[in-house]
């Protein structure tokens, strides 16, 4: 069963900075081969798409983080990071990790909803204040 467990919510200002992890375990298949994703919701909102990162470790993001947050994934550590520069404060949000064995080099293309992603972290809150 694969495991999700993101970390490095906080409060912040805005125009500040913050870093989230997602540290993977438990799969069946080789990490590097996944799809993973962040996604975000915020209250009386639906989850919504930040970005996804393919397993060529090609990026794609939504319009709104664009330019501010960066993705990445070390596959030899099995961990997904969200780097988050010049936060506003309607990027107040819980934000999850997600992973899906399927889609392969093609998930950033075909941009699957979160209802496509088989497994979920618990969330880490970020909240930024004007």
């Amino acid at each position: 069963q694969v495991q999700l467990v993101e970390s490095g919510g906080g409060s912040v200002q805005a125009g500040g900075s913050l870093t989230l992890s997602c540290a993977a375990s438990g799969y069946t298949y080789s990490y590097s081969t996944y799809c993973m994703g962040w996604f975000r919701q915020a209250p009386g909102k639906e989850r919504e798409v930040v970005v996804l990162i393919d397993s060529a470790k090609s990026t794609n993001y939504a319009d709104s983080v664009k330019g501010r947050f960066t993705a990445s994934r070390d596959n030899a550590k099995n961990t997904l990071y969200l780097q988050m520069n010049s936060l506003k404060p309607e990027d107040t949000a819980t934000y999850y990790c997600a992973a899906t064995p399927r889609f392969g080099v093609a998930c950033t293309v075909i941009r699957p909803l979160p209802g496509a992603f088989d497994f979920w972290g618990q969330g880490t809150q970020v909240t930024v204040s004007s």
